[in-house]
């Protein structure tokens, strides 16, 4: 299989706009996470997407590869279609432009659900950890995940799923962590779909592709990846690499 990793990478942002050229130890946040996604040794390519010729300028000057959108896009499944087109790849893996701490445990976690999968059941590959704490469990920006016997993911929500009407019955809860691995074929399907009801309401692209029947293996982690959504996160990532 060829296996690449793509980082859609927007300048705009609506908690901190042009977070993803900040500074953080010498080098742009975009930067790192490009290199950090290289340094992993598991891909045989790593792209950079973006809507933005100073991101473009900065993966390119730097000796890393990018690529230019051409349309603008609702999500970053649509960015890493439009990108991965014309590519030979067979997976695609989606890393988060604002994760500069990138590491291989949880990328492996991912792609490993592709090589034990030689009938090709599985569309997409995703990540959950358990969670316990009721604030977590509540909190709407906390995508939760519930799955089938055989961890396909059943369905995604800001809520909280399942509902708890009856206690102390075993129910565990999952928060969604938003590392994706995809079947080619399945992001080219997802760019051509319509966003329907369902992805509308919970502002969750990941509703396209179980409306449209496409599979999601989901795969139990401890993991916990450190994004960089506000000013004060930047500020604990610049901490954290000067403790490294």
């Amino acid at each position: 299989m060829k296996i690449i990793a793509v980082i859609p990478a927007r300048y705009a942002s609506t908690r901190f706009p042009a977070k993803l050229m900040q500074d953080l130890g010498g080098k742009t946040v975009i930067l790192r996470t490009y290199e950090a996604s290289v340094a992993t040794n598991l891909f045989d390519d790593v792209f950079v997407v973006t809507d933005s010729d100073l991101i473009f300028d900065e993966i390119v000057s730097n000796d890393g590869k990018a690529i230019m959108s051409i349309k603008e896009h609702e999500s970053g499944s649509d960015r890493i279609a439009e990108a991965i087109a014309d590519l030979d790849v067979d997976i695609v893996v989606n890393v988060q432009g604002d994760e500069p701490f990138t590491e291989a445990e949880p990328l492996a976690q991912v792609l490993s659900v592709f090589k034990n999968d030689p009938d090709k059941k599985v569309d997409l590959a995703s990540l959950m950890r358990e969670i316990t704490n009721e604030d977590e469990i509540n909190n709407p920006n906390n995508v939760k995940v519930v799955v089938d016997q055989s961890q396909f993911a059943l369905y995604f929500s800001r809520s909280v799923i399942p509902y708890p009407r009856e206690k102390n019955v075993g129910v565990r809860y999952f928060q969604h962590i938003g590392i994706y691995a995809f079947r080619k074929q399945a992001l080219l399907d997802f760019y051509r779909l319509p966003m329907k009801s369902l992805e509308a309401s919970e502002k969750l692209e990941q509703l396209r592709y179980l409306e449209f029947g496409k599979r999601i293996k989901m795969v139990e982690t401890t993991h916990v990846g450190i994004g960089i959504d506000t000013a004060e996160d930047l500020e604990k990532a610049r901490m954290m690499l000067r403790d490294i």
